[in-house]
C-alpha cells in the first residue's frame, strides 16, 4: 500500500470507529435533555429498558446485557435503588449473586419515555427503514467484533 493510501486511511473522517463514537455521543445527547426532565441518566435509562423486558435479573446478567462492568453498574444501581426505582438483593439460591428487581415506581417510569425513541428518530432525519437497517448493521458489527 502506498504512503498516500496509508495517510488517507488514517484521516479522522475516514475512521468507522470515530463515526460510530461521535454518532453515539450525539444520540445520547439527544436523549439526555428529555431524560433529565424525569431524573434519569442515559445509562440508567438503558438499565430500565433491560429491566422492563425482564423485571428481575442478576447483576452479572444486567452487566452483560448493557456491556457494563460491575464497577460502573453497582454505583448506578445503588443510586437507582435509593431513588426507589429498583431493589438489589442477594440471591436466595446463590449468595454470591446480586438480584436486581424493578419496583412499582421503576415500572411506572416506562410510560414517561414512550416517545423518546420516536423523537430521536425524527431528529436524526432518517426514515424508519434507514434506522432499522443501520441498527441491524451495527448489531452485526458488534457481533463480529465480539467473536
Amino acid at each position: 500500500m502506498s504512503h498516500d493510501k496509508q495517510e488517507e486511511m488514517l484521516r479522522l473522517d475516514n475512521q468507522l470507529c470515530f463515526a460510530v463514537y461521535a454518532s453515539a455521543k450525539a444520540i445520547v445527547g439527544a436523549y439526555r435533555t428529555e431524560l433529565e426532565k424525569i431524573g434519569l441518566t442515559y445509562t440508567q435509562y438503558i438499565a430500565l429498558l433491560a429491566l422492563w423486558e425482564k423485571e428481575e435479573m442478576t447483576l452479572k446478567e444486567l452487566g452483560r446485557r448493557l456491556f457494563l462492568d460491575s464497577g460502573t453498574l453497582t454505583p448506578m444501581l445503588k443510586k437507582m435503588a435509593a431513588a426507589g426505582l429498583l431493589t438489589r438483593l442477594r440471591s436466595t439460591t446463590d449468595e454470591r449473586n446480586m438480584v436486581v428487581r424493578l419496583t412499582e415506581q421503576g415500572r411506572a417510569l416506562k410510560s414517561k419515555v414512550y416517545s423518546l425513541p420516536e423523537q430521536t428518530l425524527c431528529a436524526s432525519k432518517l426514515s424508519l427503514e434507514e434506522a432499522v437497517q443501520l441498527r441491524e448493521q451495527l448489531k452485526r458489527l458488534l457481533h463480529a467484533l465480539q467473536e
